[in-house]
């Protein structure tokens, strides 16, 4: 008997030494060496240093002057701890009358204009912290207002920040609104 439990208790604990240990403090090491910034959840700092958001989870921006993300089904907006879509097909009343409810608000907004799918829809975290260049588009008349500068000065700035496709083939194009917002802040501080 003892001679079967002496290898099992002896694999248990080198198994447990290399896989519980060595391994994850091994790839701790790597990703910490080799991608320092994505190891340690791509945080955006600003000039003093002071963590603003992460490039990767959508804030909740609701001020005029800033440019919105897409509708968060996450907790209470934009929560990571309760990160999830809100499970509602497209035919759940509920879902319905909140995306029509949305869309009559973007409407009084910007009357006329073709409103973008992922101005009403969220994503499937609920964290998405980028949208189209269409809706960052669509959001530059109320922002530049609420800045009191051109039109012309915003979109250039969301130009600026317009992401490609992974590769050029993979995804969609997108902008990152925390990265927007931090660029119309350094191009106008003080509103205009």
């Amino acid at each position: 008997m003892l001679s079967h439990l002496r290898p099992a208790l002896v694999s248990m604990g080198l198994f447990t030494v290399l896989l519980g240990l060595a391994y994850p403090l091994a790839v701790t090491g790597v990703a910490q060496a080799a991608f320092s910034h994505q190891a340690n959840g791509s945080l955006v700092r600003d000039d003093k240093g002071v963590v603003v958001g992460s490039a990767l989870i959508g804030q909740a921006f609701t001020e005029a002057r800033y440019l919105h993300p897409r509708p968060s089904a996450a907790g209470t907006g934009y929560d990571a701890s309760a990160s999830s879509g809100s499970n509602m097909g497209p035919l759940n009343a509920d879902l319905a009358k909140r995306v029509r409810s949305d869309a009559e608000a973007l409407r009084a907004e910007n009357p006329g204009a073709v409103i973008p799918a992922d101005a009403v829809t969220a994503s499937g975290s609920g964290l998405d912290p980028d949208v189209s260049p269409a809706y960052a588009r669509w959001q530059a008349p109320r922002i530049a207002k609420a800045r009191g500068v051109p039109v012309a000065g915003v979109r250039t700035v969301i130009e600026g920040q317009v992401q490609g496709r992974l590769l050029g083939f993979i995804g969609q194009p997108r902008v990152n609104v925390l990265a927007v917002n931090r660029a119309l802040d350094a191009q106008y501080p003080k509103g205009g």
